[in-house]
């Protein structure tokens, strides 16, 4: 496994993601020695989706408008219903998440956290994954998707469900071990 010990990630999310897509590759990346920050548009604590429930509350590192893309070297996008579709309609997210795409930096997004990618304009051509209700979205921005566990295109990775954590995680770290990609 990559040694991410001098990697900065963001994982930027809203009130309802997922609680164990956030968690899990959370953990993951700190045990491979990365600093990972939680980014949002509020302070404090932000509520976590528990399958079919609320879950826990994790604090918020910074927030959205005082940080950089250029702060980062990675970028993690959980999934759940409502974060995604909070985040698509910030257009400081749509832009944090589009300068990671624009610059080949290694940008990862599980379940239904591709729906923000949807609105960068950038995914025309790139092979993706997601939770199957977005299949449609996702091809019709032009995206060749794919139902496989975990989906890698010149640094993007997409899984689909918590089921695909432990590969998305793996590749995740792959990834950012490897660094920028060449995005021509």
């Amino acid at each position: 496994m990559a040694n991410l010990s001098n990697r900065k990630v963001a994982i930027l999310t809203e009130e309802g993601f997922e609680q164990v897509e956030l968690t899990s590759p959370k953990e993951a990346l700190e045990q491979a020695g990365a600093t990972v920050h939680i980014i949002s548009t509020k302070t404090g604590k932000i509520k976590a989706w528990d399958k079919d429930h609320w879950g826990i509350e994790v604090e918020v590192d910074k927030l959205l408008q005082d940080v950089s893309p250029d702060d980062y070297d990675a970028l993690v996008l959980p999934g759940g219903v409502l974060n995604p579709d909070k985040l698509r309609q910030n257009k400081d997210a749509v832009a944090f998440a589009s300068a990671f795409l624009d610059e080949g930096k290694p940008l990862a997004a599980i379940c239904h956290g591709p729906q923000l990618l949807i609105e960068t304009g950038l995914i025309s051509g790139r092979k993706v994954t997601s939770y199957p209700s977005l299949q449609t979205d996702l091809k019709n921005a032009g995206a060749e998707w794919v139902d496989e566990e975990v989906v890698t295109d010149n640094g993007l990775v997409t899984s689909r469900t918590p089921e695909d954590l432990e590969a998305f995680n793996k590749k995740t770290i792959e990834e950012i071990g490897e660094g920028v990609h060449d995005v021509n």
